[in-house]
């Protein structure tokens, strides 16, 4: 087995994590020496200094990157996050992982990420907006329709990749929609993005439960995070009839066995931003969420938040990665001991984000727009064809469902990069 090296610029917990992950699937695949280090360390990153004018005429300066791991197989592909807790590690594990989950599905896109240090509750709207402009405007030499196409993430939101367009647009003197997705409709964002990601969640949660032969009207799930991600899977699998038993922010959670009224959860977030005060359930901690006794629990929050203690005590039949990266490489191996869960790994869980973000690119390109059902069958169909793809890798050289989903992934990008050889 490879010896997992990390590069200092990198150096991070998650970062670790991805390497590791990726020299387990390389090992597995038998990828030859010669292309395993140019498949998993990124192409390109840029770090950014962003002063603002703060609404009281003070300047502040924030601090950005950008990481592009692969551009081998198209543009490079991922979102942007403005959290207090953004590294440059963290920004280049997100976009190794967005590079396995565009080849895993078949997208003709390689993997990218962004982030600024910041705490969005702190800024202004105004604020916001001069801090959002500020930072796609130092992108713009390494961004482009056919370069890098950013979207929204954690702390960021359609209004926000409105202004990045806006911005990109005056640079280049016309109105450019396929710069960023998870745009306004207004200005040429898709039909079904917004719910993209908690959908497919969603839909492969369903389409598990069927193999399994649970029906979903049986079935129980705890939701960890009740962002776009957490909100939307729990308004789907609401829809589809099950019943969601447990929900969660980064200030409260909340179990109620009878199932939480997801309705009138969504509401409240609505209009109170967090879950804090909630009354549609008993108060537990994040921690008693992930491990009570139900079908499925879904981590939708943030990375590394499965330890091997917290898999140990799972209850659930199936654990569902709508986050990235929530399973700790530790937890993995107490996982696959166990034998008595089903996982269904990140980078095939949550594609349906980036899989809907193709579809808004397309739509940009072409200058022609789909319905709202166009985009969720087009989505489902792909998510069919990943599911199946993993089930035959799985079956073909018995590896559990996350090597197959890996291998599949790094297999297609190390490909890739075999076929375009190695520039003098």
């Amino acid at each position: 087995m490879s010896k997992v090296i990390v590069s200092p610029l990198y150096d991070s917990d998650v970062f670790r994590m991805a390497c590791r992950q990726f020299d387990l699937a390389a090992d597995a695949i038998n990828l030859p020496e010669a292309i395993r280090d140019r498949t998993k360390w990124p192409k390109r990153c840029l770090a950014v200094s962003l002063p603002i004018r703060r609404d009281d005429g003070s300047i502040s300066v924030f601090e950005g990157y950008r990481v592009q791991h692969s551009l081998s197989t198209g543009p490079s592909k991922g979102g942007i996050r403005f959290h207090p807790g953004v590294t440059i590690g963290e920004v280049a594990a997100l976009a190794m992982w967005m590079s396995w989950k565009c080849s895993l599905v078949g997208l003709p896109y390689g993997g990218a990420k962004g982030g600024v240090i910041v705490d969005p509750a702190q800024l202004s709207t105004a604020e916001m907006e001069r801090l959002s402009r500020r930072y796609i405007q130092e992108l713009i030499p390494f961004i482009g329709p056919q370069v890098d196409v950013p979207a929204p993430d954690m702390g960021t939101n359609e209004t926000i990749m409105g202004w990045m367009v806006d911005t990109y647009s005056s640079h280049v003197g016309h109105l450019e929609p396929a710069i960023v997705t998870g745009k306004p409709l207004a200005l040429g964002g898709s039909q079904g993005r917004r719910e993209a990601t908690g959908a497919g969640v969603a839909y492969l949660l369903k389409r598990y439960l069927e193999d399994m032969g649970i029906p979903v009207a049986e079935a129980t799930v705890a939701i960890q995070g009740f962002g776009n991600v957490g909100a939307e899977t729990a308004a789907a699998l609401d829809q589809y009839g099950a019943r969601i038993v447990a929900i969660s922010d980064h200030t409260a959670a909340f179990h109620h066995a009878a199932g939480i009224n997801v309705r009138r959860a969504l509401e409240y977030v609505r209009y109170n931003k967090v879950l804090r005060d909630f009354d549609g359930g008993t108060p537990i901690t994040n921690e008693e969420l992930l491990t009570l006794k139900c079908t499925a629990v879904v981590p939708a929050a943030i990375e590394r938040v499965i330890t091997p203690e917290i898999a140990a005590r799972l209850q659930c039949r199936i654990l569902a990665e709508a986050a990235n990266g929530p399973t700790t490489n530790e937890a993995d191996r107490v996982l696959d001991a166990r034998g008595d869960i089903e996982l269904i790994p990140d980078i095939l869980c949550n594609s349906g984000g980036v899989i809907v973000s193709y579809f808004e690119w397309l739509q940009n390109l072409q200058h022609f727009y789909w319905s709202r059902d166009e985009v969720l069958t087009k989505l489902f169909a792909l998510l069919d064809k990943a599911k199946e793809s993993v089930a035959y890798q799985q079956r073909k050289f018995k590896f559990s469902r996350r090597l197959a989903a890996l291998t599949l992934g790094i297999g297609r990008v190390a490909e890739a990069k075999q076929s375009r050889g190695l520039f003098p």
